[in-house]
């Protein structure tokens, strides 16, 4: 399968391509639906649930785990499984685990000391997150949902709409994001902030 990737996707290694669950899917179009339908499963099953979950519940390397494998668990055979390879983004393939750990211990400061508003303590994480690179696909779109779930289900706001588009596809609003992640690669997070709730 021959994949073109737009700016600021991270390309998956051959050997990952491997793992791809549904033989018949040959195009990136293709991958796009298969990938969506599974995604739009996790959404229904995170945010369906009425239950306020706990930071303690949702800050663990369990559930961040849990949440990618159900986005991408029917397309990939890897999906929930931390990365084997380095990128051209993220940590060391060693150190996925130790950093991840640390953002957890360090978003739970933020919850009980207030450190930052709501959504500034959700766009932090996305952003601390996807620059982990847990993942060897899917790190934007789970990082996106998991700030959703901290904004929801721990603070009770609404969930972000991330510029109400599809941000995988080359247009303004994916051009307004990544102008906005590169801010927040300086430490300015109020245009990511803006993005999320645009």
């Amino acid at each position: 399968m021959e994949i073109q990737y737009e700016e600021g996707q991270t390309p998956i290694d051959e050997d990952e391509k491997d793992g791809l669950i549904i033989p018949s899917v040959t195009t990136r179009g293709e991958l796009d639906e298969v990938e969506q339908r599974n995604i739009e499963e996790a959404i229904r099953w995170t945010l369906g649930h009425r239950k306020k979950f706990t930071a303690a519940e949702i800050l663990t390397e369990a559930f961040v785990q849990d949440l990618h494998r159900r986005m991408l668990g029917e397309v990939w055979q890897w999906a929930g499984s931390f990365r084997q390879t380095n990128k051209i983004i993220g940590v060391d393939k060693y150190q996925v685990g130790i950093e991840l750990r640390a953002l957890f211990d360090d978003c739970k400061y933020w919850i009980e000391k207030r450190t930052f508003g709501e959504d500034e303590i959700a766009i932090r994480f996305k952003h601390r997150i996807v620059s982990i690179h847990c993942f060897a696909n899917g790190n934007g779109r789970h990082a996106r949902l998991m700030a959703d779930l901290i904004a929801e289900k721990i603070f009770g706001q609404e969930v972000f709409s991330w510029g109400a588009k599809e941000l995988s596809r080359h247009g303004k609003s994916r051009s307004t994001y990544l102008t906005a992640l590169r801010e927040a690669d300086k430490g300015r997070y109020q245009p990511l902030m803006i993005f999320a709730r645009s």
